[in-house]
């Protein structure tokens, strides 16, 4: 069974970043005290995560090293204004040459693909996002002009600790940099709140989320679905579960890296009212805020919320056509070129599209409060089909994953919502009956019957 053997193989790298917890509370305990100067916590960070990076990937941790230095170097030969559009070009061919690298092994060579290798790749995903972010703030001079200050930004030590950093080399979330030596600065200053409490919290949370991945993926193996079957509600509740398993996957990794970065001292802020404190300045989403979304909208913002922000400002605000399209088009490059990504993301943006157009046309509609009752629990639903379509679509990767969908219906709720789209778009002021809508479905559903 191709997508439950999938979901087995993730526990390693759970692991992997619990492994450094130790090490970050070494890094708080020693920087609150007063045990180590600003030089020397930037070296702590970053060989924690040199080690953390070579003890993990092996010989493909050379990825990662190559991109921090080559971006060094641009800091010193390019001029500033011009450094976002070298470093970018440069990140983004090196991460896709290993991409495609994989994909050809994987699909034309039939070679197992070592998961170190897939371990460096994702990780330089992430580098890929730092490295961005910090030539964006040089391009568009957000760093301080100051002489003492801008010396102190563009210094290898700290731009090599904040690439190669122990608490963000596995996973995200990412922070800014300016962020980044901000806390590094202030660190030990002044008394702060312990983050044990907060770490074992959140570390219960992520059990308990294991908990429940373990169980779905106990009964997607006694239940298994068989396509040719004729139990649309069963094979939909079936793909349902099985996107929620790997979305849960997501979850547990996002909290173990806030604890990461908790255990550091990372993330600290004060909340709204100013008595207490709150960790979760860093944070990359919520499980139950994000799927309590109601909306396509609303659920492309809390998920992976750090990186929606860093695709936001990168190619949405600097796209000057079709924003949201651009936008999922390159996330398409970023995760990897795979065809199920291809088709999981367009599907995403046209979701997402057809979601501010149904939604205005619906919302003026909704006089009564049972009325935008039943519009939510409706948009909620249609939410997590949408979803489910996009995560199978693009975890799953190839054509296995777009069989399943079809076989299943899930696939006709995207469908609906693009009729929808092509509908509003050609007519805005339609009025499309109910009963019109409910022999629509029936219709598209009639096609996949065989």
């Amino acid at each position: 069974m191709g997508p439950i053997s999938r979901l087995m193989v993730q526990h390693q790298f759970l692991l992997q970043q619990c492994f450094s917890l130790p090490f970050a509370f070494l890094f708080y305990f020693f920087a609150e005290r007063g045990y180590l100067s600003l030089r020397y916590r930037y070296v702590f960070v970053a060989v924690g995560g040199c080690v953390l990076a070579v003890a993990t990937m092996g010989i493909y941790s050379v990825l990662l090293f190559a991109s921090t230095c080559v971006f060094i170097l641009l800091i010193g030969c390019v001029d500033p204004s011009n450094i976002h559009i070298w470093a970018f070009g440069i990140q983004m061919l090196w991460q896709t040459f290993w991409h495609l690298l994989i994909q050809y092994r994987e699909y034309y060579l039939h070679e197992p693909v070592s998961v170190r290798l897939f371990l460096a790749v994702s990780s330089l995903m992430l580098l890929t996002q730092r490295i961005t972010s910090v030539s964006m703030y040089l391009q568009e001079k957000h760093l301080d002009n100051a002489s003492s200050k801008k010396t102190s930004c563009v210094r290898p030590l700290p731009l090599v600790s904040y690439f190669l950093s122990v608490t963000t080399l596995l996973g995200g979330p990412l922070g800014s940099y300016r962020q980044f030596v901000s806390h590094m600065e202030g660190v030990g200053l002044g008394p702060s709140p312990s983050p044990l409490s907060v770490v074992f919290l959140k570390l219960v949370q992520v059990l308990l989320l294991e908990l429940v991945r373990f169980c779905l993926v106990h009964f997607l193996k006694q239940n298994i679905y068989d396509p040719s079957s004729s139990a649309s509600i069963r094979g939909i509740i079936w793909v349902w579960a099985l996107a929620l398993v790997l979305r849960l996957r997501y979850y547990a990794h996002w909290k173990i890296s806030e604890c990461l970065n908790n255990a550091a001292g990372f993330g600290n802020c004060k909340n709204s009212s100013g008595d207490s404190q709150d960790w979760s300045g860093l944070s990359d989403g919520d499980f139950w805020t994000t799927e309590a979304s109601s909306r396509m909208s609303e659920f492309a913002r809390r998920w992976n919320a750090t990186t929606a922000l860093w695709l936001r400002r990168m190619v949405y605000m600097r796209s000057k056509h079709f924003p949201l399209f651009m936008t999922f088009v390159f996330s398409i490059w970023w995760h990897g070129l795979h065809l199920g990504q291809f088709v999981g993301f367009l599907t995403w943006a046209s979701a997402v599209e057809a979601d501010y157009y149904i939604h205005r046309f619906l919302q003026p509609k909704l006089s009564s409060t049972w009325r935008r009752l039943l519009y939510a629990c409706l948009s909620w639903i249609n939410t997590q089909m949408i979803i489910t379509c996009v995560v199978i679509a693009v975890e799953l990767r190839n054509m296995s994953g777009l069989r399943l969908l079809s076989a299943s219906f899930v696939g006709l709720f995207p469908l609906c919502n693009m009729i929808l789209l092509v509908i509003l778009l050609t007519n805005p002021h339609m009025h499309i009956p109910v009963h019109i809508t409910v022999q629509l479905y029936y219709n598209m559903k009639s096609l996949f019957v065989h």
